[in-house]
């Protein structure tokens, strides 16, 4: 089922809304389809069917499970290409991109799978000689999960995939920036087979659809990725009803390179991370401190690096970055650079891009700054763009200092040669996720990912990790009558 209007899916069945927005492509303007708005009704009528499926879903065997998250992956890597053309006319992503996160989310399903046949609990000595004594897992119950347009692929895949094959069944609210593109991931699991009611989704706006699946006493546990003020309202409001909350959140993610770093492959990651999907990442690369001896020449070749960027329209094969999602992200970004330059020194993008085919998307430059205070509104909060600034540092322990001085601690990374500044580094930052000599972008299926302090709430997600949030353990003592 392919359609333009991107509707609800509730017990089964796709849902026509009474009312609709625009989908548009941020790249030309075009309206690509239309966007459901539900509100708490719709809402309830979703977590009513997912508590109706739940105890179905979690009695059937977890090779059933396996079985419908395996299906569901071949029909998505069956139509890769024509998924990431969708997602790059929704969002703006490059097509490149777009392609790599399309199978990035088929291998996940088939990554978690895979955890129908892993260890399920554990077996303990008693005390007592005729007692066996050990543990299972079982599902939560019913999962509210909130997903972002960023990512509109692998993160709303990476919160459904371990979610169902737990036995949990799920209500899901996709962001209204690349809806369309979720759905693609719950038509595979609808032509893959799941029953009515298992996953449920239900498209609006968060303060109408979000609000009521956070207060809604039929739903156990809040998965949600989005910023950190968002995230703290969920967090807050969930509590009193004592559900267990999962929360990723922004970054502002350091990157340190020393003085024995390999130049080029320094500068080549951080453009990387700072401006792949218009710096639109929690993870991008956003502060960058440099040995004062490379800082020129780091910063030198940074900007001819980020000038000669090729800015365009997502299905141009030759596009390094696209456009920015809408009209408010990029406003809001093109303000907070504004600020910037009062305080310091812009040497290249931050601009809107307005000339000929830019005039119709939301397009800017890649920017990089440098000689901010550090206690600037770019060095201290997330801009959330493809923007980046540099700073000189006379060693590590500044380096550190300054790498660890926000309050978001998603991820880092440290370019060098040196085994013991590579240890230093990786036992003192702050930091969910290291990367030695690699961006700081990036995270394979099956390793945990998230962030600590105001970049992460809860257990980690992805690989075995997604197990901690996704069920609660049972302690069981089994004697002889």
């Amino acid at each position: 089922m392919t359609t333009p209007t991107a509707r609800n899916f509730i017990d089964g069945q796709w849902v026509d809304p009474g009312n609709t927005i625009d989908d548009t492509d941020p790249g030309n303007g075009e309206v690509i389809g239309r966007l459901a708005r539900s509100g708490a009704a719709e809402v309830d009528a979703a977590v009513q069917a997912a508590r109706r499926a739940a105890s179905g879903w979690a009695d059937l065997a977890a090779s059933a499970r396996a079985r419908v998250l395996r299906e569901a992956a071949d029909h998505l890597e069956a139509s890769t290409d024509d998924w990431g053309r969708l997602m790059t006319r929704e969002m703006g992503k490059p097509l490149t991109e777009a392609r790599v996160e399309s199978a990035r989310a088929a291998a996940i399903l088939r990554f978690f799978a895979g955890e129908a046949h892993r260890p399920f609990g554990q077996q303990y000595a008693s005390d007592q000689a005729q007692t066996w004594l050990f543990t299972r897992r079982s599902p939560v119950g019913v999962i509210g999960i909130i997903t972002p347009w960023n990512f509109p692929a692998a993160i709303p895949t990476w919160k459904l995939a371990p979610a169902l094959i737990f036995g949990n069944t799920a209500v899901l609210k996709l962001a209204d920036d690349a809806a369309l593109t979720g759905l693609r991931l719950i038509e595979a699991l609808d032509k893959a087979g799941i029953p009515p009611g298992v996953i449920n989704v239900v498209i609006g706006r968060g303060t109408e659809v979000g609000a009521a699946m956070v207060e809604h006493d039929g739903v156990d546990a809040i998965s949600f990725t989005g910023s950190t003020e968002t995230g703290r309202g969920i967090l807050e409001k969930a509590s009193r009803s004592a559900k267990r909350v999962q929360l990723e959140m922004g970054g502002h993610n350091p990157v340190i390179v020393r003085s024995d770093a390999a130049l080029d492959s320094a500068v080549a990651a951080v453009a990387l991370g700072a401006f792949a999907s218009a710096g639109q990442k929690c993870t991008a690369t956003r502060r960058v401190y440099v040995a004062r001896d490379l800082y020129d020449s780091f910063t030198e070749k940074l900007v001819v690096k980020a000038s000669g960027m090729n800015v365009g329209y997502g299905l141009d094969e030759s596009t390094e970055m696209g456009p920015l999602v809408n009209e408010v992200q990029l406003t809001g970004v093109l303000e907070a650079l504004e600020r910037a330059e009062k305080q310091g020194k812009l040497h290249c993008g931050g601009k809107r891009l307005t000339e000929g085919e830019y005039a119709k998307g939301c397009y800017m430059g890649p920017a990089v700054f440098t000689d901010l205070p550090h206690d600037s509104e770019f060095a201290c909060e997330e801009i959330f763009g493809p923007n980046v600034a540099v700073w000189p540092v006379d060693d590590d322990e500044e380096a550190i200092e300054r790498a660890n001085a926000t309050s978001y601690d998603l991820s880092a990374a440290i370019f060098t040669r040196d085994l013991d500044s590579a240890k230093k580094f990786i036992e003192q930052v702050k930091a969910g996720i290291v990367h030695v000599n690699s961006q700081t972008a990036g995270a394979e299926v099956h390793v945990p990912f998230g962030g600590l302090s105001g970049s992460g709430y809860g257990p980690h997600e992805q690989g075995r990790a997604a197990i901690e949030f996704y069920t609660q353990t049972k302690t069981i003592y089994l004697d002889p009558a």
